[in-house]
C-alpha cells in the first residue's frame, strides 16, 4: 500500500455526522490529520428517551469516541509516516522562523545559533527527523552530556543541559505544527533539577565599582611591554580606556545588559531629564530588540551623567546617531573583546572575578534598597517580576530587624506603657453614664 501524502499544515480536528440508511441511522466520525482525511463508522444512532441500549450511541457518545481518536492522533498512536526531512533542515527552518516571525532579540539569536552549531546539529543533524524524535534517543544524549567533561575538566551544569533540551523541544514542537511530525518526544524527557539558587550571586560594592572604573581609565588592562608607538596612538588609547571605564560604570549604575550598552546611541542619552532610553541590543554584529523585546527608560544617576558628559567631549563620534561606546571607526564595540579587557582590568585591580553580567546584578542588588520592586523591574526590563524578586534577598533588613527586636524584647527591658490622659497613674474606671 503506498504511503499517504503528508500535509504538514493540516490541523488535527474533526466532527461527527449521522448517516441515514435503509434500516437505521449510523454515527460516523470524520477527521483530518497530517496524513489526510479519514472516516469511520462509530455505531448505530439512538434517538429514543432514556439510556441507549448496548451498542447504540447518542450524539454526545459519538463525540466522545471522536475525541479519543483525535487524542490518539495527537499523541502519535497513529503510525508516523516518513516526513522525508532531516533534522538539520527542520532546525534551520525553526531558527529562521524564530528570527523573522518570533522577532528574537539579538542575544537570543546568538544563543540559539551557538546551541545549534555546537550541540544539536553535530548530534542530530544528519538523522531523519523521525529518528531524532525519540524519547529514548534524547535520554541517552542527556546522560552523555551529564558524564561528559568540559575542556577545563569541570562537569557541564544542569542549567546548561536544560537549555539544550529546551531548544530541542522548540525545534520538535515547530516540526509538529509545520512539518508533519505527530508528537514531540522531547516533552517526555524530564528536565534536570537545578541545584543553583538564582538568588545566590555575588556583586560588587560601590567602592569596588569605583576601583574598576579607575583601573580601566588608567589603562590597567594594557600590557606594558607594548607601549604606544606615537603620540596619536597614545591619545587614542587614552580615549579607549576612558570609554571602557564609562561602560563599566554605566553597566553597574544603570543596569544595562552588555548588548544594550553596545547598541546605545547618543540620541538615547537624555541629559535634560537624567535618563537613558534603551531601544535595541547588539550582539554578534547583529542589531535587534532588547532581550525583553520592549523598550524602557532607565534613570541616569549623577555619576553616570557626569561620566557620559565628559565622554561626549571627545573629538569624534558624538553626533546623535553615533554610538556612545564606539570603536575607532565609529562602529559598535566587539562584545568579546570588551569582555576580555574587563577580565584583565579585574586582575589589574586585584578584585575577584565576576562576570560582566554581574555588573547588572550589582545595580539590581543596590537599587532594591532604595526603590520598590516594581520600579526595579521596570528599570531592568524584566518581563516577569519573579526575575526581579531574586534581588529581594540582598535587600537590607536592618529596619525589619529593629521591628522584631522590639517585638521580642523581654518584660524586664520593656518601657511601661501609659494610658492616654492618665499621666502614667492608674485610676479606677469611672461608670459610664446611661
Amino acid at each position: 500500500m503506498p504511503a499517504q501524502t503528508l500535509d504538514p499544515e493540516a490541523p488535527i480536528n474533526g466532527h461527527v455526522k449521522p448517516y441515514k440508511g435503509k434500516r437505521r441511522t449510523t454515527w460516523y466520525a470524520k477527521w483530518r490529520d497530517q496524513n489526510g482525511q479519514h472516516q469511520k463508522a462509530l455505531g448505530p444512532a439512538w434517538s429514543g428517551k432514556g439510556a441507549p441500549p448496548p451498542g447504540f450511541l447518542r450524539k454526545r457518545d459519538a463525540e466522545a469516541k471522536l475525541h479519543e481518536i483525535l487524542v490518539d492522533a495527537r499523541r502519535g498512536q497513529l503510525r508516523q509516516q516518513r516526513t522525508g526531512l532531516l533534522f538539520v533542515e527542520v532546525a534551520e527552518a525553526w531558527y529562521e522562523w524564530g528570527c523573522s516571525e518570533r522577532d528574537w532579540s539579538a542575544s537570543t539569536r546568538v544563543g540559539y545559533r551557538s546551541i545549534l552549531d555546537a550541540h544539536l546539529l553535530p548530534e542530530f543533524g544528519h538523522e531523519r527527523l523521525e529518528k531524532a524524535n525519540s524519547a529514548q534517543r534524547i535520554e541517552r544524549w542527556r546522560k552523555h552530556l551529564l558524564k561528559e567533561q568540559m575542556p577545563g575538566g569541570e562537569a557541564r551544569s544542569s542549567r546548561t543541559i536544560n537549555k539544550l533540551l529546551t531548544a530541542l523541544h522548540g525545534i520538535l514542537e515547530y516540526a509538529v505544527k509545520r512539518r508533519g511530525l505527530l508528537t514531540n518526544e522531547a516533552a517526555q524527557v524530564e528536565r534536570l533539577r537545578e541545584a543553583t539558587d538564582s538568588a545566590r550571586f555575588d556583586f560588587y560594592t560601590p567602592e569596588e565599582i569605583a576601583l574598576i572604573v579607575a583601573t580601566a581609565a588608567a589603562g590597567g588592562h594594557r600590557d606594558p611591554k607594548h607601549p604606544p608607538v606615537s603620540e596619536t596612538e597614545r591619545e587614542l588609547r587614552e580615549e579607549e580606556d576612558e570609554q571602557d571605564g564609562a561602560i563599566y560604570l554605566t553597566a553597574a549604575h544603570a543596569g544595562l545588559r552588555r548588548s544594550e550598552l553596545l547598541a546605545l546611541l547618543w540620541e538615547d542619552i537624555d541629559f535634560e531629564n537624567d535618563s537613558i532610553r534603551v531601544w535595541e541590543g547588539y550582539a554578534a554584529k547583529q542589531k535587534g530588540k532588547p532581550k525583553s523585546r520592549k523598550s524602557r527608560t532607565v534613570p541616569m544617576e549623577e555619576k553616570v551623567a557626569k561620566t557620559l558628559k565628559q565622554l561626549k567631549r571627545r573629538p569624534r563620534h558624538t553626533a546623535n546617531k553615533d554610538h556612545v561606546f564606539a570603536g575607532r571607526d565609529g562602529s559598535p564595540l566587539d562584545g568579546s573583546a570588551l569582555r576580555r579587557r574587563y577580565i584583565r582590568t579585574l586582575n589589574a585591580a586585584g578584585l575577584r572575578q565576576l562576570r560582566f553580567h554581574d555588573l547588572r546584578h550589582t545595580f539590581g542588588s543596590l537599587a532594591i534598597n532604595v526603590a520598590s520592586i516594581v520600579q526595579v523591574q521596570a528599570w531592568m526590563g524584566h518581563a516577569d517580576i519573579k526575575t526581579t524578586m531574586r534581588y529581594l534577598h540582598h535587600k537590607s533588613r536592618s529596619d525589619d530587624a529593629r521591628l522584631l527586636s522590639a517585638a521580642f524584647r523581654t518584660e524586664k527591658n520593656k518601657k511601661p506603657r501609659q494610658r492616654a490622659g492618665t499621666g502614667g497613674c492608674r485610676t479606677q474606671r469611672e461608670p459610664v453614664a446611661a
